[in-house]
């Protein structure tokens, strides 16, 4: 139960990997709050989670090692956010930058393209903010979180 059956830096090697392969992966896949998951969305991150099990933990199944990959985890995690907060450059390069989506009324077609946004997800965020087309639109923004913030063109 608390016997390690590989060495203890294997566990945190395996971390560390697992943690960066996830941030990288994550990163490419779009911006994306959690509430706006699809069910594919949600489908694809539970499998996720279970594909990359084995690999943090490898054979071992001990509490000790779960504990320390784990700890692992969350001490990465933490470093990425202080250093995130630290440097705008690596905070970029990890999280991305907020999109101009729509600008005086034009959606920008090459933007929703790359950040793969459909029509109607941004139609859905216009009507949230009681626009009924993007020529009401001053600026529509994604946001790093997957946000959409519109302003409108009555707004000051």
């Amino acid at each position: 139960m608390w016997h390690l059956t590989i060495p203890w830096w294997e566990a945190i090697v395996r971390g560390l990997t697992i943690y960066i392969f996830l941030l990288i992966a994550l990163r490419l896949t779009g911006k994306r709050q959690i509430g706006q998951l699809s069910p594919f969305d949600l489908v694809l991150l539970l499998v996720l989670s279970n594909a990359v099990q084995n690999g943090l933990n490898g054979p071992d199944n001990s509490i000790t090692a779960g504990l320390i990959s784990a700890s692992t985890l969350l001490i990465l995690n933490g470093l990425v956010s202080k250093i995130t907060w630290r440097s705008k450059k690596i905070e970029t390069l990890i999280e991305g930058r907020p999109e101009i989506l729509i600008h005086d009324g034009k959606v920008i077609a090459d933007v929703m393209e790359s950040e793969r946004l459909t029509r109607h997800k941004l139609n859905a965020a216009l009507r949230a903010a009681g626009c009924s087309s993007p020529k009401e639109v001053r600026y529509a923004i994604l946001e790093n979180t997957g946000q959409i913030i519109i302003i409108s063109k009555k707004q000051r």
